[in-house]
């Protein structure tokens, strides 16, 4: 009797730990932002080093679009109408405009609607302004907060880790030399933010081939951990 439990026991673990880890699968509709560095490449990197669920990606970008440009394509709804997403994460340029600010938020609405009879949820990844516009990170955090409540959608805050960031460190360059897009470093503060809010941790380290050195890991650590505490 005692050998058959204790087969019985090893039969359960080995089940147990056959079964695979919680998989998120995320979409991605935006533009160079989210195709710069590959940041749904590296989300799907940095998820294989946090010990939480991991995350596969897939994107719609394309130069340029704003979300009412996607929403004529055509090609994000074809992707959203596949299902099997967990979140979908909408994404234009900054936004600090109130013109702008007012389309961003008309086709999230839009979106929205089509997400939600997908099964899924929709996220605001926010941005951040061209570099010679830094005054704007109030007006992007506004304009992408605002379309996140409208449809009780998630809130991804990478502006605001960017400013996290240079609070503790201004000399860590997340521009590159054209004034607007992320470098590598910030690609990956981007995927610590997101990563956090649909997992709930972060990695310890970053993975060594993204070629961050220890000291800089650990600020942008501190930075997507301090704006998802507080949002």
């Amino acid at each position: 009797m005692r050998a058959f439990f204790a087969a019985l026991v090893v039969a359960l673990g080995c089940s147990a730990h056959a079964q695979p880890a919680a998989t998120i699968r995320v979409l991605f509709i935006g533009n160079s932002l989210t195709s710069a560095n590959d940041l749904p490449g590296m989300l799907e990197t940095v998820s294989r080093t946090a010990g939480g669920p991991r995350v596969d990606c897939e994107s719609v970008a394309f130069p340029n679009y704003s979300l009412e440009d996607h929403w004529n394509r055509g090609d994000a709804a074809k992707a959203i109408a596949r299902g099997g997403w967990q979140t979908v994460i909408l994404q234009q340029g900054p936004s600090a405009l109130p013109k702008s600010q007012v389309l961003l938020r008309e086709y999230t609405r839009k979106f929205d609607a089509r997400i939600r009879r997908a099964g899924a949820k929709t996220g605001l990844y926010m941005v951040w302004p061209f570099s010679t516009r830094r005054g704007d990170f109030d007006g992007v955090k506004a304009s992408y907060q605002a379309a996140a409540r409208d449809v009780g959608g998630l809130f991804f805050p990478v502006g605001e880790a960017w400013r996290a960031v240079w609070r503790r460190d201004a000399k860590i360059s997340l521009y590159r030399s054209d004034g607007f897009h992320p470098t590598a470093e910030a690609t990956y503060l981007a995927a610590l933010v997101i990563y956090q809010r649909l997992a709930g941790t972060l990695p310890a380290v970053p993975p060594p081939s993204m070629g961050i050195a220890p000291d800089r890991a650990a600020v942008l650590r501190q930075a997507a951990a301090e704006v998802i505490a507080i949002e």
